[in-house]
């Protein structure tokens, strides 16, 4: 019999892990639970050494920094929980660094709120720093910048942010450690007959009646089992896998490589055709792009749109908007995330690559990459 959790797992080359605060605080101590965060680091190491790319989205600051200034034992307000998140980041990362540092690995923070993953723009640069810091081998350690924002821009669980974060990254799978080991048709804490769910193919209105449910109080932190599938759903439509396992066993990494009892939610397609088939048909375009011959006839055989193949600008749109792309005959050839505001486009169409930053002052590479770029069939 099949193991469709282990599987997964087994082959996703790129892996977001949410770490809640439950594991990550020791409850008793209200420090960094460090016999956790090292077995979890061990197997994040094994995993990289096998090939594969990590992200964490963990939480704990919050819960580092009310013990650093002495606010445990009642409810804070909210500037109260933001000034602990202050205080507490960089216990949080110290954590992280520490626990990375016997694999030689490096760690680097990475705060955002809803806006940043909501917003073109700003999503366009958090994946850009994202992707060069796992180009560089650096771990990227995200988390809810909760200094800053405020409840009407706050996911307020780091679950769907995890999701969020995923989207971003392109990754194969995400990983909710939970403190339950998967989706139960009710909650096996009070019901004996509760009966385990390995496998979810689609988020029916069943799944999410048993999440909201029965299963409402599993979890940490401000989730729960109602906020993980939300998350799935979320991960879903961007081509990711959703694993929820059972986060406090010694090594909770090796154990889903081992085939330890979990919860998989099923993708609906790979992350990038999900990501290019939002491009194509969820966002409104802003601008038209009309290049030459030669640069659609490069666009269909999966290249970047260089600045070189550009014959004219049509906006205004700014920097991660989507512009449509049409040849010069006026037929719509492709549709994109754009790299330049309208004025600079307009400044370096026609250019070759290697003249933009003398022109700009600066270089975002070509006009529309490849990954960002959903082709007409």
């Amino acid at each position: 019999m099949t193991n469709g959790s282990r599987d997964a797992f087994k082959a996703a080359r790129r892996i977001v892990f949410k770490v809640g605060s439950a594991l990550l605080v020791d409850a008793e101590t209200g420090a960094a639970n460090r016999a956790w965060l090292d077995a979890f680091c061990a197997d994040a190491a094994a995993l990289r050494a096998a090939g594969k790319q990590v992200l964490v989205v963990s939480s704990g600051a919050v819960a580092l920094g009310r013990r650093r200034l002495g606010l445990t034992g009642r409810k804070a307000t909210l500037p109260e929980k933001q000034a602990a998140a202050a205080a507490g980041q960089s216990l949080l990362m110290h954590a992280w660094e520490q626990a990375f540092a016997p694999h030689d690995i490096g760690v680097a923070q990475i705060l955002l709120t809803r806006d940043d993953t909501e917003t073109r723009r700003r999503w366009l640069n958090a994946r850009a720093t994202t992707e060069t810091l796992m180009g560089l081998g650096v771990v990227p350690v995200v988390n809810e910048n909760d200094t800053v924002v405020t409840e009407e821009i706050r996911y307020g669980d780091n679950d769907r942010l995890a999701a969020r974060v995923a989207q971003m990254a392109g990754a194969d799978l995400l990983v909710l450690l939970s403190d339950i080991d998967g989706l139960y048709t009710a909650d096996p804490r009070k019901n004996p007959k509760a009966q385990h769910i390995p496998l979810v193919s689609e988020i029916t209105p069943e799944i999410a009646g048993m999440a909201e449910g029965a299963n409402a109080a599993a979890g940490v932190g401000t989730g729960g089992m109602a906020t993980k599938i939300a998350a799935a759903r979320i991960a879903r439509a961007a081509g990711c896998a959703t694993l929820i396992t059972l986060g406090s066993r010694p090594h909770p990494l090796a154990a889903i490589a081992d085939g330890e009892k979990a919860t998989l939610i099923e993708a609906g397609a790979s992350p990038a055709a999900a990501y290019k088939a939002w491009i194509a048909g969820s966002l409104a375009p802003q601008g038209w792009v009309t290049i030459d011959a030669g640069a659609a006839k490069a666009l269909t055989s999966g290249k970047s749109l260089l600045s070189a193949g550009v014959r004219a600008i049509e906006g205004p749109f700014e920097k991660g908007d989507a512009v449509r792309v049409r040849d010069e005959t006026g037929r719509e050839v492709a549709r994109g995330i754009v790299r330049y505001d309208s004025a600079d486009a307009q400044r370096i169409a026609g250019l070759r690559s290697d003249a933009i930053e003398a022109e700009l002052g600066f270089t975002e590479g070509p006009m529309i990459h490849a990954d960002d770029l959903a082709v007409a069939n």
